[in-house]
């Protein structure tokens, strides 16, 4: 997964839309994804499901970031399948971002912070909605310190006053998809556990 993140990485680094909105958006996966990850991997090991998660996520946004989020050829073939006008592609990657990090998240809770019962179901989209607010924040910086057209082009706005608060809440709306899937996985492989108890039981 590594070898494969690289080469994302290499792919998305060739010939971009431009260089620098290439640049801008990596910053956060260079200077703060990537040190975390290598930082933790001695203390906390993920399983391997989560890291699948997170290397499918961060292709997803390799894949956004060299088109450009706004200018995304799959978000171009959506706008008449959405009835939109605007290219939804940064939608669907804060969507990711909620779907695919929230078992991540949920793994942390349960091994690291030893928690339990709903709390294991509450905490990863609260803390997905936590770190969007952060990743928003930090683009509305970024964009504050850039030249007009530049920041609005790093935000991805095109023309949407809400996009802040839109794109929030589909990284959120993506956690709850998440965590209902997980909780119908839990609940599934326990109504099996009963029944092999059961008939271990019989005989």
């Amino acid at each position: 997964m590594c070898i494969g993140l690289f080469a994302a990485f290499a792919i998305a680094a060739y010939k971009p839309d431009t260089y620098f909105d290439w640049a801008l958006e990596n910053g956060v996966v260079a200077f703060g994804f990537f040190p975390l990850m290598y930082f933790l991997y001695r203390r906390f090991v993920f399983s391997d499901l989560s890291y699948l998660l997170m290397f499918l996520f961060l292709c997803f946004h390799e894949f956004g970031a060299h088109y450009k989020y706004s200018d995304v050829p799959l978000g171009e073939w959506l706008k008449p399948i959405l009835h939109t006008a605007r290219n939804d592609f940064d939608r669907l990657a804060h969507f990711s971002f909620g779907l695919m990090f929230a078992y991540p998240m949920r793994e942390i809770a349960m091994r690291l912070l030893k928690v339990k019962g709903a709390w294991l179901y509450y905490l990863p989209v609260e803390c997905t909605l936590g770190l969007s607010a952060i990743y928003e924040m930090l683009e509305a910086f970024m964009a504050s310190i850039l030249t007009p057209q530049r920041g609005e082009e790093f935000v991805g706005m095109q023309g949407d006053m809400w996009d802040s608060q839109e794109d929030m809440f589909t990284a959120g709306l993506g956690s709850v998809v998440a965590v209902l899937i997980i909780a119908a996985v839990v609940k599934a492989r326990a109504g099996k556990k009963e029944i092999a108890e059961y008939a271990t039981a019989s005989k």
